[in-house]
């Protein structure tokens, strides 16, 4: 029986090397692991790009793994390219159709969720924007207090130094059809986590059918405890 490939998609302020731990750990298992870039552009654009990562770079069946934004994409492109058997959301967003970031976010207690986005991000102009749009980074007092508070201070200044910016169209665009409601769902929920509340993200797994796992970690549990990672994409695994 063929093992799945597992391909992992990255949220916003951050890119594949998020992934690191989590592809070592698979890799040890004997596991093919990909980490595409996302280019954190806008839901139908990004979840293009990755579904046709998933038509010409894997054969076989595949398991969808998402964190954060990319929960976003996965939901959006696991249909439209690849084999793709299971999906994978580490604290990550699991909406419904017609769904969007800003809107599961309205009201949830989440950090980002403020009356001045500016208190917690910089926005910035891009070339080739279209008219309104920009660029959002963290602060680095965002990644330090609410993004990555788990990690070392110094990953947590690596995480400010490297991170990629996302644009703020891509945080009001709404979801299509989303995936989960013909493929099997498992999630891992950060109890911890200050950018999607943990309530908020059990109610979108749940509404899922998703398989939760919960972890004593922050937004970016998969780099603070990669194996809790690691065991929800081998129990996804195993089901293809």
């Amino acid at each position: 029986m063929t093992s799945p490939t597992i391909v992992l998609v990255h949220g916003a302020w951050a890119d594949a090397s998020s992934w690191n731990a989590v592809i070592t750990g698979l890799e040890e298992r004997g596991f093919t692991a990909l980490a595409p870039p996302n280019l954190l552009r806008g839901v139908a654009s990004d979840a293009a790009y990755i579904a046709s990562f998933l038509r010409q770079r894997t054969t076989g069946p595949v398991v969808l793994v998402g964190h954060s934004y990319g929960g976003f994409v996965i939901t959006n492109a696991a249909t439209g390219g690849g084999d793709v058997r299971a999906l994978v959301y580490i604290d990550a967003f699991i909406p419904d159709e017609g769904e969007f970031v800003f809107q599961i976010l309205g009201g949830s207690g989440s950090a980002l969720a403020v009356p001045d986005p500016t208190t917690v991000l910089d926005i910035v102009g891009y070339p080739g924007a279209p008219e309104g749009d920009a660029e959002a980074f963290l602060k680095p007092s965002t990644v330090h207090e609410s993004f990555a508070q788990d990690l070392e201070e110094e990953d947590r200044d690596l995480v400010v130094a490297t991170q990629r910016p996302i644009t703020l169209s891509a945080n009001t665009a709404p979801s299509a059809a989303p995936a989960w409601k013909s493929i099997p769902s498992w999630a891992v929920v950060g109890t911890q986590d200050l950018v999607i509340p943990p309530a908020t993200q059990r109610s979108m797994a749940e509404r899922a059918g998703a398989t939760i796992t919960e972890v004593e970690a922050s937004h970016v549990s998969m780099v603070s405890h990669p194996d809790v990672a690691i065991d929800a994409i081998l129990a996804a695994a195993a089901s293809v």
